[in-house]
């Protein structure tokens, strides 16, 4: 299997246009979250940002927010797309090798299609490095997908349960869970929304 945590791995897919994971626009229920006011604008850092479609909603809507990917051509990407005004910033990085004073920065942390990405054998690094992102009372907003076993990936199929019992180890307790009825169609039942807070 090539390396999915190689840079070079994901700026192929790029090249290649290949990134069936990308809904060329905001995620819905993201959209939804912020219309019924379920989120309050405060320091937010997207993981694996891709193009940055959310990122730039969330900005758009007053959040301060750090959008992260390591492929160049999703980087490259957003800051194209970036505009001064916009309290957004860009960086290209290894999620796994994030700089110390982003430590315990960040009000929110928000994924979706990146968790599915990394292998799984990185499953409970990355719910360290979500733990140490947050400060005490953030909350890790994500949209789990795929849920489902048997498929080699990326994507590879996640556990909403599992992702729990691994956060929950870094000081998170759920906050709320729901299966969205609002997923994109070829996704719908396929994917749960998870809204964690880190207690302390």
């Amino acid at each position: 299997m090539s390396d999915v945590n190689s840079p070079q791995f994901w700026q192929t897919i790029y090249w290649q246009g290949q990134t069936g994971w990308d809904l060329g626009g905001p995620t819905p229920v993201f959209e939804r979250l912020l219309r019924d006011g379920q989120l309050s604008p405060g320091r937010m850092i997207v993981l694996g940002a891709g193009l940055g479609h959310d990122a730039f909603l969330f900005a758009r809507h007053s959040f301060q927010v750090t959008a992260v990917d390591f492929a160049p051509a999703a980087v490259q990407a957003m800051r194209d797309r970036s505009s001064p005004d916009l309290p957004l910033a860009v960086i290209q990085a290894d999620i796994f090798n994030l700089p110390d004073l982003l430590n315990g920065h960040f009000d929110y942390v928000l994924e979706y299609t990146f968790f599915c990405a990394i292998q799984p054998q990185r499953r409970a690094e990355y719910a360290t490095v979500v733990g140490r992102l947050l400060q005490p009372g953030g909350a890790y907003v994500a949209l789990v997908f795929p849920i489902g076993e048997g498929q080699e990936g990326p994507p590879f199929p996640v556990s909403s349960g599992q992702l729990i019992r691994l956060l929950q180890e870094e000081g998170l307790q759920v906050e709320h869970r729901e299966t969205p009825p609002d997923s994109v169609s070829p996704r719908r039942g396929r994917e749960e929304l998870l809204i964690m807070r880190k207690q302390g």
